[in-house]
C-alpha cells in the first residue's frame, strides 16, 4: 500500500523550511490540470499518512523513552482499529457511519489549521481572516473527501515506534513502516501542543515533508497564476471527489 508513494520521483526544491519536495506523479494523482503546476503527490503522501495513523495491525520495538506524544498517536491508532474491527460497521450499508467515525477519530489528531497555514507559506499573511478560514476549510475538505476511503483498504502493515524527541511545546515521533514485503520506510510525525493535546502539523516520509511539498506546489501555481486560481482549483477537485463518491455509492 505504500508503493504509490515510492513510485514518485524526488527532486530538490528551494521552498522555505525544507529541502526536498516530490516531483509530479501519475496523471491520476494530479490536483491541477496539465496546463497548471500540480500538487501531485499529495494523494500518495496522505495515503501513507492514513495508513500509518489508522491502519496499523501490529506494534513493535516501542521506544523506552516514549512519552505523551507517542501515546496519543498510539491512542488514535487503537480507536481506528476498533472501528475497522467492529462487526456492526462492516456491511456496505454501514459505509457512511463507518467513515464518519473514522473521520472524527483520525482528523482529531491533525491540526489542519496549522497545516494549511504552513502549506500556504508567505501567502497566508496576505489573506484576510475570512480568506484564511476559507482556505483551511478547503484544505481540510480536500484531504478528507479524497483519502478517507484509503483507511478501509487496510492490509496489515506494521509500525515501529522508534524514538520521541520533545522540546517544550513541540515534538517529533519517529516511526518505521514495514510492509508485508518487508520494505521499511521512515515516517516521522511533527506535533505541537494544543490545549493539552498533541496535534500533528506535518509528516515527513523518507525525508519528504508533506507541508513543504504542498508549499512548493502552491507557491508555484500562485506565481504562475494567482491565489484565486489555486482556491478555484482546490474547490473543483473537492467537488469532483464528492461526485465520484456519490456515484460509487455502496459499491465503493
Amino acid at each position: 500500500m505504500i508503493s504509490g508513494l515510492m513510485d514518485t520521483s524526488v527532486r530538490k526544491t528551494d521552498s522555505p523550511g525544507g529541502r526536498n519536495a516530490v516531483a509530479s506523479g501519475p496523471r491520476g494523482n494530479r490536483l491541477l490540470t496539465d496546463s497548471q503546476e500540480a500538487v501531485p503527490t499529495a494523494k500518495n503522501l496522505f495515503k501513507t499518512i492514513l495508513i500509518v495513523i489508522g491502519l496499523t495491525a501490529i506494534f513493535y520495538a516501542t521506544a523506552a523513552n516514549a512519552g505523551v506524544p507517542t501515546e496519543q498517536v498510539r491512542g488514535t491508532v487503537d480507536q481506528v482499529l476498533a472501528i475497522l474491527a467492529d462487526p456492526s460497521l462492516k456491511a456496505d450499508s454501514k459505509q457512511k457511519e463507518r467513515r464518519e467515525q473514522l473521520r472524527r477519530v483520525i482528523f482529531a489528531r491533525f491540526d489542519f489549521a496549522e497545516m494549511a497555514r504552513r502549506s500556504l507559506g508567505a501567502e497566508w499573511r496576505r489573506r484576510t481572516p475570512a480568506e484564511q478560514q476559507e482556505f483551511i476549510n478547503i484544505f481540510t475538505d480536500l484531504l478528507q473527501d479524497n483519502y478517507i476511503g484509503t483507511i478501509e483498504s487496510y492490509s496489515g502493515d506494521k509500525v515501529g515506534y522508534n524514538r520521541e524527541v520533545q522540546e517544550k511545546d513541540n515534538a517529533e515521533v519517529q516511526t518505521t513502516l514495514t510492509t508485508k514485503g518487508d520494505a521499511a520506510y521512515s515516517i516521522n510525525y511533527r506535533l505541537r501542543l494544543v490545549d493539552k493535546d498533541w496535534k500533528v502539523y506535518d509528516v515527513v516520509i523518507e525525508n519528504i515533508s508533506l507541508v513543504n511539498n504542498y508549499r512548493s506546489q502552491f507557491n508555484r501555481l500562485i506565481s504562475k497564476s494567482s491565489y484565486e486560481e489555486l482556491v478555484r482549483t482546490m474547490k473543483d477537485k473537492t467537488l469532483s471527489g464528492r461526485d465520484s463518491s456519490q456515484t460509487c455509492g455502496e459499491k465503493c
